[in-house]
């Protein structure tokens, strides 16, 4: 097996490739909304303006190459996993009837699925990776009503705009009073105008000592603290105590209007994300000749099976999510060679977490026991003989378990071990990447991630057998990706050492 790292622009590498088994990466989300991450340039102009369209999804503009996405990225601002033409040179680079799998955001991977399917590629199927380790990213509309003294100050953005260009002050001199953290201009004031929010008082201040505002204050509402709770980590401005605790306050609406408003936000808990699964089109004709011809065009479903421990006479049992234990799955590689056994991988797949299992219970329970095969009917996504080669009628079929539908492939989030000292944010479980590569590629495969990261596709690719191409823009991860090449050839290696001694013992 061999990793091949390529530092630098996908779309200028990828024309360099060719006949590659399957394409497994992270593309970026672009969850930052289109009117911050180009500034002036409005959702208009990006996505219904023809010739602009051309031009930013290109990334001709040199203006959407320095745009910022997810936590303050420059690779997530741009529009590059929107862009047909990226997945156009993705399709080139690979084998007629080779798959491609994508992760996707909840809220933008529609723009996505569409530039693939605009690509020339079809749309197989979309996965669900569902876990309870989300944080709502939602703002409280009551504390923001208090923050900036009620609604009695909703007329300040009108106002102000009207009363600068009164006085022939321009947008951008009073925006120059709050450069960002580079220097470079912000859209705060065309925001405060437009209605989207208002400063905050520190900035009125600011502007009220520039240029003389006729009134001396725009105050936030101060609220009432109710009680004080330990922060589990996912807050934004934790309170820190002289012990280093992290706690968040609980506190109570101040004006009116902001009671009125009291427990409504902006944003849902994300609790999964999809993963699009798609295939280049055979050129075989069939999916049989296809495979015959380049290795490509069917999914290895033996290989991705759901099985876990103590099953009785070689039968799958178990009652959940929780079987599949610390990046096991429940997958045994010998089931490969030997009979295979198992449920059939399904489109979905989740961590394992309390949460998820008990949105699952909340379904009920249901048991695969066995029983004498007399008809096709009565197969269902808990048991009964699915997933297991198709038996003869008169056969005893099942799998003799019980437990609720989250049966399915289990997946942790990335645990430190996974993120192998990468601080890239958006680092993949092994075990999730492992089963992908496994699921889409042929025997002794190659393949591509355009978008390569911390790495994670690369080193799942080593440990399942498979060689990667793995293309990265960024200086800082083609390091991650160098590290964690060697700490999995430095795994094999000890492997191999210790095999050899077993041979002696």
């Amino acid at each position: 097996m061999s990793v091949r790292v390529l530092h630098g622009d996908c779309l200028e590498l990828l024309p360099t490739l060719k006949d590659l088994d399957a394409c497994i990466c992270d593309p970026p989300y672009h969850l930052t909304s289109i009117v911050k991450r180009f500034s002036n340039a409005t959702e208009d102009d990006v996505y219904r303006n023809a010739e602009l369209r051309k031009t930013f999804n290109q990334g001709a503009s040199p203006f959407a190459r320095q745009a910022k996405g997810f936590m303050g990225k420059q690779w997530d601002g741009g529009d590059i996993a929107f862009n047909v033409e990226t997945w156009r040179l993705v399709y080139d680079a690979l084998k007629p009837g080779a798959h491609l799998v994508a992760f996707g955001g909840t809220r933008t991977f529609h723009r996505m699925a569409c530039a693939i399917e605009d690509a020339g590629f079809e749309i197989r199927d979309c996965l669900c990776w569902l876990y309870g380790t989300g944080f709502p990213k939602s703002h409280d509309i009551s504390k923001a009503i208090d923050k900036h003294g009620g609604q009695q100050i909703a007329w300040f953005g009108p106002w102000f705009r009207k009363w600068r260009e009164e006085r022939g002050i321009t947008q951008k001199q009073v925006a120059a009073l709050f450069p960002s953290k580079s220097g470079n201009l912000t859209g705060c004031v065309a925001n405060w105008e437009l209605g989207f929010n208002l400063p905050t008082p520190e900035q009125f201040n600011a502007i009220r000592d520039a240029y003389g505002l006729p009134f001396a204050t725009l105050e936030a509402a101060e609220r009432e603290v109710l009680e004080t709770r330990r922060d589990s980590g996912g807050r934004n401005v934790p309170i820190l105590n002289a012990d280093g605790a992290r706690n968040y306050n609980i506190t109570a609406p101040t004006t009116p209007e902001a009671l009125k408003w009291q427990g409504w936000g902006t944003a849902l808990k994300p609790a999964f994300e999809p993963i699009i699964l798609a295939r280049k089109p055979l050129s075989e004709g069939t999916v049989a000749a296809n495979v015959l011809a380049h290795g490509t065009g069917a999914i290895n479903i033996d290989a991705c099976r759901i099985e876990a421990d103590d099953a009785p006479e070689g039968r799958t049992r178990h009652g959940g999510g929780r079987a599949f234990a610390e990046g096991v799955c429940g997958f045994k590689q010998d089931a490969i060679t030997t009979a295979p056994a198992g449920r059939w991988p399904a489109n979905v797949c989740h961590d394992g977490s309390d949460e998820v299992e008990q949105a699952f219970a909340a379904f009920g329970e249901k048991g695969g026991g066995f029983g004498v095969r007399g008809s096709d009917a009565g197969n269902t996504m808990y048991g009964n003989g699915l997933g297991l080669n198709r038996p003869t009628t008169g056969q005893t079929v099942g799998f003799g378990d019980t437990g609720t539908a989250s049966r399915f492939f289990y997946s942790a989030k990335a645990s430190k071990a996974d993120r192998a000292g990468s601080k890239h944010p958006t680092v993949k479980p092994q075990s999730l990447m492992r089963w992908l590569c496994r699921l889409v590629t042929p025997p002794g495969g190659t393949i591509l991630d355009c978008f390569a990261g911390s790495g994670s596709t690369g080193a799942a690719a080593m440990r399942e057998g498979f060689n990667a191409v793995l293309i990265e823009r960024e200086a800082e991860y083609v390091a991650d990706i160098q590290r964690r090449i060697e700490q999995v050839e430095a795994e094999a290696t000890t492997i191999i050492t210790t095999a050899q001694m077993d041979m002696f013992a």
